[in-house]
């Protein structure tokens, strides 16, 4: 059939091209994450943040008073941090530099900023139609620590030459294989 010889040649161009798309994902994911991390540091950023404002549910209410206390106590601190980790993050994805702990610091970093300056996603109501992009993108990065742990190291990354040339940077850099490795047919 051609329709079935289509598809079977399809998921075969993925297969084949495995490494080359999971290193376009982790790329483009960091050059997101460096554009994002350098806004941060734009003239007047730091006197627009704000934690924000209260519309959340009122078992959240020390949460958020909490970190609105922290954060306008120290506003540039709280910024600026957020903002220097948001491009280490990036350029470790965009060169494929210790992507085990930048996965794994990642995930955190983003899920703190989805839980403090994008509120849970809030304000929540009627008309409410986005969760906030710190969850997305935390999810992204565990997909990303995911294909890693099923796939293997990478060949298209700086941890990638660091192996070939020290084999223990692997301990540090890589995911321990969830899946044997199959032969290839």
């Amino acid at each position: 059939m051609t329709i079935g010889g289509a598809q079977i040649r399809l998921d075969s161009w993925f297969v084949r091209n495995q490494d080359r798309l999971r290193t376009s994902l982790r790329v483009a994911l960091g050059v997101v994450l460096f554009i994002d991390g350098a806004f941060k540091f734009q003239p007047g950023f730091v006197s627009s943040f704000s934690v924000p404002p209260q519309t959340s549910p009122s078992w959240l209410d020390p949460w958020f008073a909490f970190w609105s206390a922290q954060v306008s106590a120290h506003t540039a601190f709280w910024v600026y941090m957020t903002g220097g980790f948001e491009l280490a993050l990036g350029l470790a994805l965009l060169f494929g530099f210790l992507r085990k702990i930048a996965y794994s610091a990642g995930i955190v970093l983003m899920l703190l900023i989805w839980a403090v300056p994008e509120g849970f996603g809030t304000p929540y109501g009627p008309s409410s139609t986005d969760i906030g992009t710190g969850v997305i993108y935390a999810m992204f990065l565990l997909s990303l620590l995911l294909f890693d742990a099923m796939l293997g190291p990478g060949r298209y990354s700086l941890d990638g030459a660091i192996i070939r040339r020290w084999p223990g940077w692997a301990r540090v850099s890589e995911v321990q294989r969830a899946i044997p490795a199959r032969e290839p047919p």
